[in-house]
């Protein structure tokens, strides 16, 4: 494999996403041109055969930044990358950062949406209170690390709602929402305004803005 260069040919800023999640590179591209970052070339992980690291730590930001130094370290780009997750209240948290395989296989969204139905089956409606959480972390090669926190509170659903997003999108129901639409009936545009990934990638936007610029 080449070594991949600070820019691409166009002169744009290049930066590694830690992530093969296509739905995530779209909702943190649209994010960054929201903020008038689209100066920023983003290129998956996937791009350069990065392999993904053991997401160990113990919370959302130590795993954040764990996937960001591996993909620092494998292409010699800055790379920002997120963990992510939802916490639940009546479980005392949990999946929390075990979220992406709560039912055991990781990526599994339809199997760990059946788990998080059947361990809250028996919680009355006003005691499903949850939040979505977002760590994003940005890391260069040159030493900078910087992690950020958002968050998205709400309530889980007895049954799924939509077909939209990803994850546990159709079985939460943000405060923010005004009509009861659950994350998987907005639109990618709504959701982004209000979601965790939103607030947590808009709050990166000055080092982003920082790293353009060369500082």
């Amino acid at each position: 494999m080449s070594t991949p260069r600070p820019t691409g040919a166009t002169g744009q800023r290049e930066l590694v996403v830690a992530s093969a999640n296509a739905h995530k590179l779209e909702e943190i591209a649209a994010i960054l041109t929201e903020v008038g970052l689209a100066g920023i070339r983003l290129r998956s992980m996937r791009e350069f055969d990065v392999a993904s690291p053991a997401e160990d730590g113990e919370t959302f930001e130590a795993n954040a930044l764990i996937k960001a130094r591996a993909c620092v370290e494998a292409t010699g780009l800055p790379a920002i990358a997120d963990d992510s997750g939802i916490e639940v209240d009546a479980l005392g948290g949990a999946p929390g950062v075990r979220s992406a395989r709560f039912a055991g296989t990781h990526g599994d969204d339809e199997a760990n949406n059946d788990a998080l139905l059947a361990a809250l089956a028996d919680v009355a409606d006003e005691r499903r209170t949850a939040r979505f959480v977002c760590a994003a972390a940005l890391v260069t090669p040159h030493g900078l690390e910087q992690t950020v926190r958002g968050t998205m509170e709400g309530r889980v659903l007895r049954e799924r709602r939509g077909t939209n997003g990803f994850g546990y999108d159709p079985l939460f129901v943000a405060d923010a929402t005004d009509d009861g639409r659950s994350n998987g009936e907005l639109s990618a545009a709504e959701k982004d305004r209000i979601s965790h990934r939103g607030v947590a990638f808009r709050a990166l936007a000055r080092p982003l803005q920082q790293l353009l610029a060369g500082r």
